[in-house]
């Protein structure tokens, strides 16, 4: 027998804690990013064009060094495709962001998969990992904005 909570299903759920993900990047709040990860030192993250960061640590700090080299971050997130299995899920989708720096604007159209853990009835962010896509790659004509 499959358990509804009354704020959802779990897909739901892991749904919302993606878009909090992506509201979090948007506001480039460090508070508000620090939200949504579970903060152990086995969490990961894989930013375009980075290499491997091991820990909330280093994640944290991956971050702050991007929300403090960034005036503003426009996102659009389209095809989320969530699969959970027991405590732990995951959230496939494209993120067509756009970035204003110092020295200009940067865009990018980015493959993303996020992976959540259930703890204590939150879903919290515990692996992204990213892919820069050619623009040819997002044949989609239904977008649906996260």
């Amino acid at each position: 027998m499959v358990t509804r909570s009354r704020s959802g299903t779990d897909e739901e759920q892991v749904l919302a804690a993606n878009r909090a993900f992506y509201d979090a990047l948007r506001s480039l709040d460090i508070a508000q990013m620090e939200k949504v990860w579970l903060q152990e030192d086995w969490v990961r993250c894989v930013h375009p064009g980075w290499e491997l960061l091991l820990g909330w640590e280093d994640v944290q700090k991956s971050w702050e060094d991007i929300f403090h080299s960034s005036g503003q971050m426009l996102i659009s997130v389209s095809r989320p495709l969530v699969q959970v299995v027991g405590d732990t899920a995951w959230v496939s989708c494209l993120a067509d962001i756009t970035t204003a720096q110092k020295d200009g604007f940067s865009t990018g159209l980015i493959e993303t998969t996020n992976i959540f853990v259930r703890r204590e009835g939150r879903w919290l962010l515990v692996h992204h990992h990213t892919t820069p896509l050619s623009r040819g790659a997002d044949s989609s004509s239904n977008r649906v904005v996260q």
